[in-house]
C-alpha cells in the first residue's frame, strides 16, 4: 500500500519539476516586451489629444460639487 504511494510521490514530484522556471532568454526577451510597451504607452499618453483629453476629465473631477 505505501510502495503506491510512494511511487505516485515519485510520479507527481518529477512532473512538477519539469518546468521550474524561465531561462534568462525568456526574461530578457519579457523585459524587451516589457519596455516596448511602455515607450507605446508613453507615446500614446503625451500625444497632444490624449493630453487634453485628460486634462478636460481632471477639471470637471476637481470642479464637481459634494
Amino acid at each position: 500500500m505505501f510502495e503506491k504511494i510512494r511511487k505516485a510521490a515519485v510520479r507527481v514530484r518529477g512532473a512538477c519539476r519539469q518546468d521550474g522556471g524561465m531561462v534568462t532568454s525568456e526574461y530578457a526577451m519579457g523585459i524587451i516586451a516589457a519596455v516596448g510597451f511602455a515607450l507605446l504607452l508613453y507615446k500614446v499618453v503625451t500625444s497632444g489629444q490624449v493630453q487634453a483629453e485628460l486634462q478636460a476629465i481632471v477639471k470637471k473631477a476637481l470642479s464637481a460639487r459634494m
